[in-house]
């Protein structure tokens, strides 16, 4: 009889509960890891309130979770690159390795990629997980296996980053200062940005932002985000506009407080698949759109960024929960909004 584990499995909207589940088998090329600690993302929420992400619709029971580390238990015969022990951060999304897009660097965009906690796949908020090595990157043993699990989120930001040609010295504005704008926040630090303004409507995540090096912060339910960035940058508008929120409004924003010529970069995925859009003054201001879907080819980045101390993901990481406690851990995420920001589960 298979040995059994323990997951966390969502059965229906709003129906997360622990079932026990089959230990995965180990193919010559994975490596089997049993998961130390799982951050919750949007997304995971999404699944769980509204059973879908635009085409991406739950249609079987799934387990959810995709940021995640955890240490290395067992290899297959194929494995070089990693040994038992190994303290490893698993990049969740393995791709097809022979398309167009995977040749040529843009895996992300493989149509045939696996993507933990995206129906039909499942994801990491279960005790062991068998992945292929060349998609595990070790960690070293300064970091915990929770900041590990943030190298995910960490990762949306270097990407968005790198696609949106940042230079040193330029200003920014960040709409939404939930996780992804904050790693947002750290990534266009270390790229040595001048200015970073940050607008949200959770007084308490401005002020994280703050502490964190933001410049200035604007709460959007007390102010003109457009005027204020306006003022704060002498009536030009940011170089560079990293919209993170989600939001049709921050969204539409993106035009009217990039300067002429600047770049508008939307990383946030908003309810609605349609929006509409001022593309009369994207054309007018020469304003480059840039669009950003999860990453690639900067998972192992991450770590290095992480492991020299070139950024620090611990503020962000504002609750901690038990693997059984795991239902608790969502509902704080999803409603406790003002008191946490990244929500992690620790088996």
């Amino acid at each position: 009889m298979a040995k059994k584990i323990r997951a966390f499995v969502l059965h229906n909207v709003g129906d997360l509960r622990m079932d026990w589940v089959e230990m995965p088998t180990l193919k010559p090329d994975q490596a089997l890891v049993k998961v130390k600690a799982v951050g919750i993302c949007g997304s995971d929420i999404h699944y769980y309130r509204n059973g879908r992400i635009g085409p991406f619709i739950l249609r079987k029971p799934m387990i959810l979770g995709h940021e995640c580390a955890g240490e290395v238990v067992e290899v297959g015969p194929e494995v070089t690159n990693l040994k038992v022990g190994d303290r490893v951060v698993i990049e969740p999304g393995v791709p097809c390795r022979k398309c167009w897009y995977c040749r040529n660097g843009r895996y992300n965009k493989c149509a045939k990629v696996t993507f933990m906690a995206t129906p039909p796949d499942d994801g990491s908020l279960v005790e062991y997980i068998a992945h292929p090595s060349d998609y595990l990157f070790k960690m070293p043993d300064s970091m915990s296996f929770q900041e590990g699990a943030l190298v995910e989120p960490l990762s949306v930001g270097l990407h968005a980053v790198r696609r949106s040609g940042l230079y040193p010295a330029a200003s920014v504005a960040i709409l939404g200062a939930g996780p992804i704008g904050l790693v947002t926040l750290e990534m266009v630090k270390a790229v040595g940005a001048g200015p970073v303004i940050m607008a949200d409507v959770i007084s308490s995540r401005l002020s994280l932002a703050k502490k964190m090096g933001a410049t200035h912060v604007i709460n959007a339910r007390e102010e003109n985000v457009v005027e204020k960035i306006r003022e704060l940058t002498d009536r030009e508008g940011v170089h560079f506009v990293f919209e993170t929120a989600g939001a049709s409004e921050t969204v539409r924003q993106t035009v009217e407080v990039a300067r002429e010529g600047g770049i508008a970069v939307l990383i946030g995925l908003t309810p609605e698949l349609e929006i509409p859009m001022p593309m009369i003054d994207f054309i007018a201001k020469e304003v480059n759109l840039v669009c950003v879907f999860r990453y690639c080819n900067v998972f192992e980045e991450a770590v290095t960024l992480m492991a020299h101390n070139r950024v620090n993901v611990k503020p962000i990481m504002t609750n901690q929960f038990p693997f059984d406690r795991t239902v608790e851990a969502f509902e704080v995420a999803e409603k406790e909004k003002d008191k946490s920001v990244k929500v992690v589960v620790n088996l």
